[in-house]
């Protein structure tokens, strides 16, 4: 099967920062997805605030970090 030996020198600590560290980077790269991207078959004339991606990922993300800083 999956040998994860080598993860147990990793403190608990550790672990939770490198998650948190991840959530963050991951963050940043949807900061840099286009938002002709993000819009994508949506007129200009019809972009409203609720239907950018970015938001709602930005949104999901945040929680998932709060759940692994609390826990």
């Amino acid at each position: 099967m999956l040998n994860f030996d080598w993860l147990a020198g990793i403190s608990l600590e550790g672990a939770k920062m490198i998650f948190l560290v991840m959530f963050v980077l991951i963050g940043v790269l949807i900061l840099f997805i286009p938002n002709d991207y993000i819009f994508q078959g949506l007129e200009k004339n019809k972009r409203r605030w609720w239907n950018n991606l970015k938001i709602w990922a930005i949104g999901v993300l945040g929680l998932l970090f709060l759940t692994y800083y609390v826990f």
